[in-house]
C-alpha cells in the first residue's frame, strides 16, 4: 500500500463532525468544524492529499460514512470505543480532545477495527435485534400481568403459563372492579399484540435467510445442539465474520465470556467475565450451553437440522455434546458449581465449537 499522506480522526455526532488531520510531510495539524451530513465528510476527506487514511469511533450513527468513504477511494477505520486507550488521569473530554486522540492512534496503528457489514447484512441485523427486542417487551409484559393477578390472589393451577390452556383461561377470569377489569384486559391485549409482532418478524427472519451471505453458515451452526435457525442468524449477525477471528479465543473475548483479570507481580486473580461486545450473542450461547446438560445424543430435531451437511461439521457437533456435556459433569455434580456459572463456562466452550 502506497504511503499514506493524510491521517484524519473524526469525532462524528448527528449535527457535526469534528476533523483532526495531520499532513506527513508537514507535520501540520489541522482542526476543522464541519456539518453533519456524510456528503460533506466525504468531499473534505476526499479533497485532502493523498492517499488518505480516516478512522472514527463506531457509535450511532451507523457504517454511512465508512461505506461512502470507502466508495470514494478513501480508506476509512470504525474503531472499537472500548478499546481505545484513555490516560486515566485524563478528566478532560472534549470533542477536539477525542478526534485528536483517535489521529494519533490512527497513525501509530493502535486502533481495533470493528467488522463494517454490507447494507444487506445490516439489515438483517437490525431486524433479528428488532426481534431481540420485542422478545424484551414481551416478557415485561407478561411479568406486568403475572403481577397484577398476583396482587389480587389469582392463581393459575392448570399446569405451566402462557399456553394456550392458560391463555384460555385469561380469558374467563373476573377481578370483580372494573377498573382492575380494565387493566387485566389491555395487559392480555398487549401481550398479544407482542406475539403477532414476534411471529411476522420471526417469519421475516426465516425468508431472508436463504438469500443472505450467512445461508450456509446459519445450516452449519444449527448442527450444534441449542442452537436453532434464529439463535444462529443471531450469532451471525452480532459476530459477523467467524474468519476474521484467527483462534477461537477471540471469539469468546469478544462476546465477553471469558473471565476478567487483575495481576500483578506474583499474584493472579481472575473475576465474573468480562461481559463486553454483544449481550445478544452471549446471551443466546448461555442458553445454548443448557442443551449440554443432558448426555451426548441425536434427536429426530437435530438430525434434520444435520441433513445434508458435511461430515467434518457434524463431527465437530458431535465432539461439542461430549465435551461440554464432561464439563457440565465435572463442574456440576463433582465440584457443586452453581448452574448459572457451569453454564457461562460452557458457553464460552459452545462459542469455540461455533468457530
Amino acid at each position: 500500500m502506497a504511503q499514506v499522506r493524510s491521517w484524519a480522526g473524526l469525532d462524528v455526532h448527528a449535527a457535526k463532525v469534528l476533523a483532526a488531520t495531520m499532513d506527513s510531510r508537514s507535520g501540520e495539524l489541522v482542526v476543522r468544524r464541519l456539518p453533519g451530513a456524510t456528503g460533506e465528510v466525504v468531499r473534505f476527506c476526499s479533497g485532502l492529499p493523498g492517499p488518505v487514511r480516516v478512522a472514527y469511533e463506531a457509535g450511532p450513527t451507523g457504517f454511512g460514512l465508512a461505506r461512502a468513504l470507502e466508495a470514494a477511494g478513501v480508506g476509512c477505520i470504525v474503531a472499537a470505543p472500548g478499546k481505545i486507550e484513555r490516560p486515566a488521569s485524563d478528566r478532560v473530554k472534549t470533542d477536539r480532545r477525542d478526534a485528536e486522540r483517535v489521529l494519533r492512534l490512527l497513525m501509530i496503528g493502535g486502533l481495533h477495527p470493528v467488522g463494517v457489514p454490507t447494507l444487506g447484512e445490516e439489515a438483517l441485523r437490525d431486524l433479528v435485534r428488532a426481534r431481540e427486542d420485542v422478545r424484551g417487551d414481551l416478557m415485561r409484559a407478561r411479568h406486568r400481568l403475572s403481577k397484577l393477578l398476583l396482587r389480587h390472589d389469582v392463581r393459575f393451577d392448570g399446569g405451566g403459563a402462557w399456553t394456550q390452556r392458560h391463555r384460555q383461561w385469561l380469558g374467563a377470569v373476573d377481578l370483580g372492579q372494573r377498573g382492575a377489569q380494565v387493566t387485566l384486559h389491555d395487559y392480555v391485549g398487549a401481550i398479544d399484540a407482542l406475539l403477532v409482532r414476534r411471529d411476522t418478524l420471526e417469519a421475516t427472519i426465516a425468508e431472508l435467510i436463504p438469500d443472505s451471505p450467512w445461508a450456509q453458515t446459519v445450516a452449519r451452526l444449527r448442527c450444534l445442539r441449542g442452537i436453532d435457525t434464529l439463535s444462529g442468524v443471531g450469532l451471525c449477525c452480532e459476530v459477523g465474520d467467524f474468519a476474521r477471528f484467527a483462534r477461537a479465543g477471540h471469539v469468546m473475548s469478544f462476546l465477553g465470556l471469558v473471565p476478567s483479570e487483575h495481576s500483578s507481580g506474583q499474584t493472579r486473580r481472575q473475576g465474573q467475565i468480562t461481559k463486553s461486545g454483544s449481550g445478544h450473542g452471549r446471551r443466546l450461547l448461555v442458553e445454548a450451553a443448557w442443551h449440554y446438560r443432558r448426555a451426548p445424543a441425536k434427536g429426530q430435531a437435530l438430525k434434520r437440522r444435520q441433513a445434508g451437511q458435511p461430515a467434518h461439521v457434524l463431527a465437530i457437533s458431535w465432539a461439542a455434546q461430549q465435551r461440554l456435556h464432561r464439563s457440565w459433569q465435572r463442574l456440576d455434580a463433582e465440584r457443586g458449581k452453581r448452574r448459572t456459572i457451569v453454564a457461562v463456562a460452557g458457553a464460552r466452550e459452545l462459542a469455540g465449537f461455533c468457530w
